[in-house]
């Protein structure tokens, strides 16, 4: 019984495919063309809902799909009454959303329903022109917010759809396939390949004059200018790219692990619950001392949308930015900053000292600030400061055996390292880890430990940025991650300045000291796939994706003047100027020109498509058998002059040839038949099969009783 079920079951799940497939080939090649059309655009636009407010793709998707049904059962296209309440209406929300038409944001909308608004006009050529041009347009405007590696495979592949569209709207009439536009538009595409990377590589590369409008001021990294207890935790969940190093060392080997420490935004006001940035200790200088051999590297900083350099500790000299983003400026607090957000990757080189120290080096009066703390808070770490003070061993300590024995209080009070403390009470967070839940993230910690260093009189603050991070195997770049965001203490000790603390480390030395960060558990997703092909080919694949995406940052979005310089000189320019780049360019220009020529005079012998190449070589050999094939005869006219001139001396060849010229006609011409279970048009490599099989008819020879009876029997 499942032998006679299954059989009938699976064609009961084909049927509806195949009737599908008939009606797609069944449709007017204006239709079809249409849809095709429609299928390249959603593509295209189907980035920008990420960026884009949501109602903008709800209402493309219902336009796109309204023309496509429109397109399918072939019906009229509505009146310019409703298109025009349309555009009233698509205007309307976009100034609702925005507040104005200008802009990247308002404009990158506007240009979205305008393509998609623009299809339900599709009547006539030049309004599938103004689709292309639209397309392109909204092609290059996904690179407005991302120019990864992904998002450039996939618009490449919709800049071969809008060229496949393009020509094929310029084709001959019929049913071309659409295979055969896609083969033209690649090899368009191919040859201007070389006349692009040449560009890239040799135009002369200067810095933008402005920068494209946004909203640029919304971080999105995991750093902020403030850092609630318990806020960090979430990060972990986030495995995006902060950053990329590789150190300028014998096999890109990095500094020692518990020297790797990337500085972000440092927090010294404590209202109780939450650390935030100080502005008057931008007043303090930071009386950087270093010491031992700098480490250089090259550093990847990926979009933040906030001005800081998360350069590792410390660096004294500025970084080496791109060019136009000017120069970098350090606070007294070590962070580095740029005049502007980062909103695109950036690639700078910088020199770090691992073995530093700063900050005054005798008590002055602005650090009095970093020693105090809200009215009633945390009472209970109040106490413990005043006993570990009053403690007799501790009673005549400096202040570094105060942290010392801080430390050690976490290192032997059975302190836990984790991401889900629990709930922490939100008024006396420091009283709450230290007597309660004993458990915490980084943040807990440091909050922590910073509030009892304040109460036992030890001026000190909380540092945010990133520690460690990971080796990638595949083309040795160090990777620091989100998750990799960490928060530590530092505290102003007499003689020494400020000092780093991480009392992290005391709780989980193998956090500090060899990276190993805590994981949130995977998705049902990531499970099943670790399970299937198992969690080290995840990892190595991982690790390839991310070092061919590190490559195309390092060579494409980070080209610049100085790396073209240096190519330049690679190539035997030694003092390259506008002058060499632009006899260069014209060399390039020129030996393009040339290829471009030598195409063309190609292209006009093979222009013509495939079926009308088959003709002619019909034709040609129609002529040499004796038969005047006018090229401006359909095949059906030269099936019935076949007849007439071979029917009677050659009949069978004669019908075979006719027959052929017919299928030539129903191939080019003739729309399939929806009813039909089998196509009953034959394709062109079928009839080319059948060509060079054909069994062609005989030249007659004339007949003596029919000389004088004319034209007809005479030879040719």
């Amino acid at each position: 019984m499942n032998r006679t079920s299954m059989p009938s079951s699976f064609q009961a799940i084909a049927q509806p495919a195949a009737t599908w497939r008939q009606r797609l080939a069944a449709l007017p090649r204006d239709a079809r063309d249409t849809l095709f059309l429609l299928a390249v655009v959603a593509w295209v636009l189907m980035p920008q809902a990420a960026h884009t407010p949501w109602w903008t793709m709800v209402f493309v998707a219902g336009l796109l799909l309204w023309r496509a049904l429109l397109a399918w059962r072939g019906q009229p296209l509505p009146g310019r009454w409703l298109l025009g309440g349309l555009l009233l209406l698509a205007l309307g929300a976009t100034w609702v959303s925005h507040g104005t038409f200008v802009g990247r944001d308002a404009g990158v909308t506007l240009i979205v329903l305008l393509l998609a608004l623009k299809t339900l006009e599709l009547r006539a050529r030049r309004d599938a022109m103004v689709v292309f041009f639209l397309g392109f347009f909204a092609l290059l405007a996904n690179f407005f917010y991302s120019q990864s590696l992904l998002l450039a495979l996939a618009m490449v592949l919709g800049l071969l759809g809008l060229l496949t569209a393009l020509v094929n709207a310029h084709m001959t009439a019929g049913r071309p396939p659409l295979t055969q536009a896609l083969r033209t538009a690649a090899l368009l595409a191919l040859w201007g390949t070389p006349v692009m990377v040449a560009l890239f590589l040799f135009f002369p590369r200067m810095a933008p004059l402005w920068g494209v409008p946004g909203n640029d001021l919304a971080g999105r990294s995991g750093l902020s200018e403030n850092m609630r207890v318990g806020s960090m935790a979430s990060l972990v969940l986030d495995e995006n790219i902060a950053l990329r190093l590789r150190f300028d060392t014998p096999d890109g080997a990095p500094p020692p692990a518990n020297t790797l420490y990337f500085r972000g935004p440092v927090l010294s006001r404590f209202d109780g619950q939450e650390w935030q940035m100080d502005t008057e200790a931008g007043l303090d200088s930071a009386q950087l001392r270093v010491s031992g051999e700098g480490v250089r590297y090259q550093m990847t900083i990926e979009p933040s949308r906030r001005p800081w350099l998360t350069m590792l500790d410390a660096t004294p000299q500025p970084p080496e930015l791109p060019p136009g983003m000017g120069t970098a400026r350090m606070t007294p607090q070590l962070q580095w900053l740029t005049w502007r957000p980062i909103t695109d990757v950036v690639r700078i080189s910088a020199q770090s000292h691992v073995q530093f120290s700063y900050g005054p080096l005798k008590p002055t009066r602005g650090l009095r600030r970093y020693t105090q703390l809200p009215e009633g808070s945390n009472p209970r770490t109040l106490e413990l400061a005043r006993q570990m003070r009053a403690d007799p061993q501790l009673a005549d300590a400096t202040p570094r055996a105060w942290v010392q024995a801080a430390l050690a209080r976490l290192r032997k009070g059975g302190y836990t390292y984790t991401l889900a403390p629990g709930v922490v009470d939100s008024v006396h967070t420091a009283d709450d880890f230290w007597f309660d839940s004993k458990e915490g993230f980084c943040e807990h910690i440091a909050s922590a430990f910073a509030v009892l260093m304040r109460g036992m009189g030890v001026p000190a603050r909380i540092v945010t940025g990133y520690q460690g991070g990971e080796r990638n195997p595949v083309d040795g770049y160090w990777t620091v991650r989100n998750a990799d965001a960490h928060a530590w203490t530092e505290v102003w000790l007499e003689d020494e300045g400020w000092v780093r603390i991480d009392p992290t480390g005391a709780v989980a030395p193998s956090r500090v000291g060899e990276f190993q960060r805590l994981r949130a558990p995977q998705g049902a997703i990531a499970g099943a796939m670790g399970n299937f092909v198992g969690v080290g080919m995840l990892q190595q694949m991982r690790a390839v994706w991310e070092a061919v995406n590190n490559g195309w940052n390092q060579w494409v979005l980070n080209y610049t003047q100085s790396r073209q310089l240096d190519l330049l000189k690679n190539l035997g320019v030694q003092s390259p100027s506008w002058v060499d780049m632009l006899r260069l360019l014209g060399a390039l220009a020129g030996v393009a020109a040339l290829a471009w020529l030598a195409w063309m005079a190609r292209a006009q012998r093979t222009s013509r498509d495939e079926w009308l190449r088959l003709m002619d070589r019909t034709r040609a050999r129609l002529r040499r058998i004796g038969l005047d094939a006018d090229a401006s005869l359909p095949p059906r006219a030269l099936a019935a002059q076949v007849m007439d001139r071979w029917g009677r001396d050659d009949a069978k060849a004669a019908q075979a040839l006719h027959d052929w010229l017919l299928g030539m006609e129903r191939q080019r011409y003739a729309r399939p038949s929806p009813s039909s279970s089998a196509p009953d048009t034959p394709g062109l490599p079928a009839l080319r099969r059948q060509w060079r099989a054909l069994d062609w008819p005989r030249n007659p020879q004339p007949r003596p009783q029919a000389a004088a009876a004319g034209p007809t029997t005479s030879t040719p």
